[in-house]
């Protein structure tokens, strides 16, 4: 790799992410929800070879330099973890106003929580 040049090999990929605003539609009106102080995890059965993830983080939470603050420590959350996650999840992940000014280890602490109460919750 040369000088300069940033390995990109631990990025989520595009097939990881949900994009499209039909799909974030879908998620909500039929997805089942959990939640605790800091976010709201929407989620489904996934029709894709692996589970994929949305993140919603509107104005409410903070300016624009806290939104993305937040979505990056989601993401790096859901990269390291999305194998765990036992079946596959298209999962929208939803940042309440108290999510604002997080640690990583909080991130990391609520979602882990999160996700263990949605394997518990039947399909």
């Amino acid at each position: 790799m040369a000088d300069g040049q940033v390995s990109h090999t631990f990025d989520l990929k595009k097939t990881d992410k949900i994009l499209d605003r039909s799909e974030f539609v879908k998620l909500s009106k039929h997805g089942k929800k959990v939640q605790d102080h800091y976010f709201v995890v929407l989620f489904m059965t996934g029709i894709s070879p692996c589970s994929r993830m949305g993140i919603t983080v509107s104005r409410r939470v903070g300016n624009a330099v806290e939104r993305n603050r937040l979505k990056r420590l989601i993401r790096e959350w859901f990269r390291m973890n999305k194998s765990s996650a036992g079946k596959i999840y298209d999962v929208n992940i939803i940042a309440k106003k108290t999510a604002a000014g997080l640690t990583y280890r909080q991130v990391v602490e609520s979602l882990e929580k999160l996700f263990d109460r949605l394997r518990g919750v039947r399909h």
